[in-house]
């Protein structure tokens, strides 16, 4: 079943990164950008990192690509309207794949159980990508570390303020 979901999520990806650098419409590349990073969210998933895919799809898929559709919607508002009226299959297609996605959920919801025979390596693997543990090591044994960027990150937010400044007066 997993290596399934793995080939699954891979030709996603792939197919999907190969369509975003090869249209010629803004929107519908940064939409196949959205679906590689999904793709990509249900690789880490399998991974165990549940961690990394939440902020994955909070990140990426949510705060940037909503940034960057904005962008481009505010550059070229003109021939965005026509895509779903000139191309019916498009709406056809969307619409499908909607309705893939929610039964998807709605199996997992209904059917799906969390696996209580796994092995303790997979139970392992699967703690260490909680929250929880992210943060449990992060918080000790990389505390300078994380001290340091910290304050790397203060550095140049003064010293952007401060070139900022100058530059308006």
């Amino acid at each position: 079943m997993e290596l399934a979901l793995f080939i699954i999520l891979a030709l996603i990806a792939a197919v999907s990164s190969i369509m975003m650098i090869t249209r010629r419409n803004a929107v519908i590349s940064a939409l196949f950008l959205i679906l590689n990073f999904f793709a990509l969210a249900g690789l880490y998933l399998l991974l165990n990192a549940q961690f990394i895919a939440v902020a994955q799809i909070i990140v990426y898929a949510g705060a940037i690509m909503v940034l960057f559709l904005f962008v481009i919607m505010l550059l070229r508002t003109d021939s965005e309207a026509k895509i779903f009226s000139e191309k019916k299959l498009l709406k056809y297609f969307a619409i499908g794949i909607s309705i893939f996605v929610f039964l998807q959920v709605a199996y997992i919801i209904l059917y799906g159980a969390p696996s209580r025979n796994a092995s303790p390596d997979v139970m392992k693997s699967v703690e260490i990508g909680t929250i929880q543990s992210i943060g449990r090591e992060l918080y000790t044994n990389y505390i300078i570390p994380f001290e340091v960027a910290g304050f790397l990150l203060l550095a140049a937010t003064i010293g952007a303020l401060i070139l900022a400044k100058r530059k308006f007066e």
